[in-house]
């Protein structure tokens, strides 16, 4: 039997869309790294009778019905949902899943929240977590979590561990099944190292990422943020102005001298990782992509989210408190296990698996751990994967004036069309108020004369 899944999701992974259509429609949801973790799932839940359709980040509760009647079960994938700037999308899919008929899977959700959270301070977000949690439960068995932080959180607030919520880690980790393989590489001054930061990491680790990235000077940095896209295909404009640690802007040696690698889909990544002997750095999927691909990594927590997946799934890591002016990354590359990561692999994966089962979902995995045929590979193997695209200023004039005539009309026709919808909207509600304003001077027409009447 055939069955249809929607999935909050800005692309599927054989969407072998161009920079300018990921862009102007952000199909990445602000973040290259969403691509890696959904890809996880697309490909796990992906059967010869699956048929799974993004809903590109548009889940207004007013498309209920024609999802009930289109679809079979609605998958939410989140990374740290639980935070002040995404409640708005939080009551908005609150409101959706409540009008739905179909089953809702949260497969992976965290908690944004400093390194050491004061979970019994509570958060400004906690009503709206708790309404959130309430409707998935109605509609499924239990939620996945991304690691046992955020279930603390959860059980604070009242759910229960082991029946409402359960750590599975990011889904990201098990794209490719119960085995993980981490190839043994010698690291050495001439190696390729691929790079990743964030400007949210302390100056600690800013000033780590910097000064190592110079001990390699074979090196590519791969930034994730959809400003950085932006920035890279065509130029402009600054990430930032701030003068620290970060590349942020196009007169930063990394993307004068053409160092720059921004992935457009997860395979595609996973393939530019696959000939780096190292990666390190601050992004959490960045890293995680390194894993999938077999390549060494070393991850630097900073906060909550990072630190509790760190922990489940065992990644290679150096703690950002831990990091000090004399912290060498070759000294770092001599003593960390590369292996660590594959050692909680399968128990991890068991537990994954076990929690789709609970949910009633149809998987690749059913009949055996390692099944000969996987439909998103087929599919995959009919496209050829666009690579990361380089820097424009390693570009020809001829590839320069291409990149420029694809993405400011459709950019600058994408803005026109918001222009005319706001003064659509703006007239809209001027017709509403001038139709009240009406209403108003008749009644006060009709009260002045009554009054006027009374008094005689």
């Amino acid at each position: 039997m055939s069955k249809n899944i929607i999935i909050r999701a800005g692309m599927a992974p054989y969407d072998n869309y161009d920079p300018t259509q990921i862009i102007v429609n952000n199909s990445i949801g602000g973040n290259v790294g969403n691509l890696v973790y959904q890809y996880s799932v697309f490909r796990t839940l992906m059967t010869d009778g699956t048929t799974i359709t993004p809903d590109h980040y548009d889940f207004d509760p007013k498309y209920a019905d024609e999802i009930n009647e289109k679809y079979d079960a609605y998958i939410i994938p989140l990374a740290d949902a639980f935070r002040e700037d995404f409640v708005p999308s939080l009551r908005k899919y609150t409101k959706l899943i409540k009008k739905l008929k179909i089953p809702v899977v949260v497969i992976g959700v965290g908690l944004r929240a400093p390194f050491e959270p004061k979970l019994n301070e509570g958060f400004s977000f906690d009503e709206d977590v708790k309404a959130f949690v309430s409707a998935v439960l109605e509609k499924s068995s239990i939620l996945g979590l991304r690691g046992q932080i955020t279930s603390d959180y959860l059980s604070r607030l009242g759910f229960r561990e082991g029946t409402d919520h359960t750590v599975i880690g990011c889904p990201s980790m098990y794209a490719y099944g119960r085995e993980l393989k981490i190839r043994e590489t010698n690291i050495t001054p001439n190696s390729m190292v691929s790079v990743n930061s964030s400007r949210l990491s302390p100056k600690n680790v800013l000033d780590f990422i910097d000064r190592s990235m110079k001990e390699f000077p074979n090196h590519y940095f791969i930034p994730q943020w959809m400003k950085e896209m932006v920035m890279t295909y065509v130029g402009a404009p600054s990430v930032s102005n701030a003068k620290d640690n970060y590349p942020n802007r196009m007169s930063h040696p990394l993307y004068l001298e053409d160092r720059v690698r921004y992935p457009l889909n997860a395979t595609g990544w996973f393939d530019f990782l696959k000939q780096a002997d190292l990666s390190f750095g601050a992004r959490l999927h960045g890293n995680i992509a390194a894993v999938l691909a077999g390549t060494p990594s070393i991850l630097i927590p900073k906060d909550a989210r990072m630190r509790e997946l760190a922990e489940y799934h065992n990644l290679t890591h150096i703690m950002a408190n831990e990091i000090t002016d004399q912290t060498n990354i070759m000294d770092l590359v001599e003593t960390l296990d590369f292996q660590s990561v594959t050692k909680n692999q399968g128990k991890n994966f068991d537990h994954y698996i076990d929690f789709l089962n609970k949910n009633n979902l149809d998987h690749i995995y059913k009949e055996t751990l390692t099944p000969s045929s996987v439909p998103l590979d087929d599919k995959m193997d009919q496209i050829k994967v666009r690579p990361p695209i380089g820097t424009i200023t390693g570009c020809t004039k001829e590839e320069m004036a291409q990149r420029w005539e694809s993405y400011y009309p459709k950019v600058n026709e994408k803005a026109e069309k918001a222009k005319k919808k706001l003064t659509a909207k703006i007239s809209e509600k001027d017709k509403i108020i001038k139709k009240q304003r009406g209403t108003l001077n008749r009644k006060s027409v009709k009260l002045a004369l009554k009054v006027a009447n009374m008094v005689k």
